[in-house]
């Protein structure tokens, strides 16, 4: 099992579904959202880090629609008050 350090340095479960509910607030459509999460997922190694998987969706979802990746940040920065 791929196990995944959050911020503040607690590890939980490697989740996609949590990246394809993220890549579809985004914008993605499923399909994409489904298709970026698996692509983390069979890529991840344990003890990968949030900012290396928000890193890798970011660069996905750019790549399809640059306009996925700006609502991301919007997000992260309107409603999690990140701005990294």
């Amino acid at each position: 099992m791929i196990s995944v350090k959050k911020r503040d340095g607690r590890k939980e479960p490697f989740v996609a579904e949590k990246i394809v509910v993220s890549a579809l607030k985004s914008g993605a459509s499923p399909e994409v959202a489904r298709s970026i999460a698996h692509g983390i997922e069979q890529n991840a190694t344990d003890g990968i880090t949030t900012r290396e998987i928000k890193g890798k969706v970011l660069g996905m979802l750019k790549s399809k629609n640059p306009e996925w990746e700006r609502n991301w940040m919007v997000f992260d920065t309107a409603v999690k008050k990140r701005s990294e």
